[in-house]
């Protein structure tokens, strides 16, 4: 008799458990009776991973995408990449999602290259990381910041066009452009201007941005590899410069509002804390990168496209010397200037579109989510890809055809152009590349005119696109 009332209790207690986990998983779980998204993971580790980067090696990184997207008939679709269970997000009401939902749902994630490259940034969360440097960087990208701005841009574009294209016959474009945004960002966020010091940083920056998104494999003679190699030599001279301004700003020879480095030295955190010299050192280093990179590929494609173009070069070539000729001599562009070269900015934006150097973005979910009937796990990565909007015909009629027209008005419909990000992580310093690119053109059109020597140059994404070998284009200076 015992036996069978133990059996009882034994049964009850079951019974209860499961009674009681049903009820809790129910309300924990909510709605979250979707299904993973359609797709494949690929192989072990790698996942789709080559796949993924070599449609970029081959001058169609969008073909990763669209491909998915046809195959699956979804606007999500789940692959692996760069080590990571991943979902990629398709499409303006996908982007609306995830850039509405920062710090919500998701959260900014970057690969392990990205982590190892930048050795402190693991200390703190990468969300943690995001809300100091927004908190550092609107001081230096606010309306009046960037009016002080266009001047500086000016002078170090005119010494930089005198030095590198007038009395050149022939040159490289990408090479140029990159030493270009690159003496601005020095400039502009360390103090740096002297054209040999400037040239110390521009080779490994160049190998570090090209193995910053790559396979984390970290053996001699891979892109990952090259890049740490590469910004271990860029964070020595960083720190050089760090400790100079630190006596610098203690013998009152620099200012405290002079650039993001005397910011960063003098800003303490709401303990009273001021930053490491080496934290510092990784965050100048992205700065840089993203300060300058970006905006080299737009110029690139610039010209690029206003080879090919004469109407379009025509149009921006009118409104530059327009405002060319209502300068004094020796007077420099400023803000009013900027505002007067809307029609150039359209050409721009399509350039933008067509070859976006931010070709998506990685985010990580926080929680357990349902999108579009499709269950994402927590800790899943979050791919949001640019081109599934900026190529597809949906959002842009005859995706291929370059239109500066799509820009006027109102726009673009909205999270369709999205070169920039969009919501609470969209780029903090949009405005500031829209001037350097500005003033690129200003100086460009106004001296010459070009031919692209290889007419049917190839075009690579690693990670940003890039003409295979560096857009060589003979010049035409413009009679005076």
């Amino acid at each position: 008799m015992e036996v069978f009332y133990l059996y009882l209790l034994c049964l009850f207690t079951l019974f209860t458990s499961l009674a009681l986990h049903f009820i809790f998983y129910k309300r924990n779980s909510g709605s979250l009776t979707g299904t993973l998204p359609p797709g494949k993971t690929g192989w072990p580790f790698i996942g789709e991973s080559f796949e993924f980067l070599s449609t970029g090696w081959k001058g169609h990184p969008e073909k990763f995408v669209f491909d998915r997207m046809t195959k699956y008939s979804s606007s999500v679709f789940k692959t692996h990449l760069l080590g990571e269970k991943a979902a990629v997000f398709c499409g303006p009401t996908c982007n609306k999602f995830l850039f509405s939902n920062e710090n919500k749902l998701v959260q900014a994630w970057w690969p392990d290259s990205v982590n190892k490259v930048f050795p402190s940034s693991t200390q703190t969360s990468s969300k943690e990381e995001a809300i100091k440097m927004r908190k550092m960087l609107p001081n230096f990208f606010k309306p009046e910041a960037l009016q002080r701005y266009v001047g500086i841009m000016d002078h170090i574009a005119q010494r930089h066009f005198a030095s590198s294209w007038e009395n050149k016959n022939q040159i490289e474009v990408f090479p140029l452009a990159k030493r270009y945004t690159f003496w601005l960002a020095c400039r502009l966020f360390v103090s740096v201007e002297d054209p040999n010091h400037v040239a110390k940083f521009a080779d490994p920056f160049n190998v570090l941005a090209s193995g910053l998104i790559s396979i984390p494999i970290d053996l001699p003679g891979t892109p990952f590899n090259r890049a740490i190699k590469a910004s271990n030599l860029i964070r020595k001279e960083l720190l050089l410069i760090i400790k100079q301004r630190k006596v610098d700003l203690a013998e009152g020879k620099a200012s405290p509002t002079q650039d993001i480095l005397s910011h960063m030295l003098l800003t303490s955190d709401e303990n009273g804390k001021y930053m490491h010299e080496l934290d510092i050192a990784d965050k100048i280093l992205g700065l840089l990168i993203g300060g300058h990179d970006t905006a080299s590929s737009a110029c690139t494609f610039i010209l690029k496209y206003l080879a090919e173009l004469p109407e379009i070069y025509e149009g921006v070539y009118k409104e530059q010397m327009e405002i060319a000729m209502s300068k004094s001599p020796g007077e420099l562009l400023n803000w009013d200037d900027i505002q007067k070269m809307k029609y150039s900015w359209n050409v721009a934006c399509e350039v933008l579109r067509l070859a976006s150097p931010l070709q998506g973005a990685f985010r990580e979910a926080i929680n357990d989510f349902i999108f579009n009937g499709f269950y994402i796990p927590k800790g899943w990565k979050l791919y949001w890809s640019a081109n599934s909007t900026h190529k597809n015909p949906e959002y842009f009629p005859e995706p291929q055809k370059f239109d500066p027209s799509r820009f006027e008005g109102s726009g673009p419909a909205p999270y369709t152009f999205v070169p920039f990000g969009g919501g609470p992580r969209m780029c903090p310093g949009k405005e500031y590349a829209r001037l350097e690119i500005l003033v690129f053109m200003h100086h460009l059109v106004k001296r010459f005119k070009w031919e692209k020597v290889i007419p049917n140059e190839k075009i690579v994404v690693d990670p940003m696109p890039i003409p295979a070998k560096g857009l060589p284009v003979r010049l035409y200076p413009h009679k005076a």
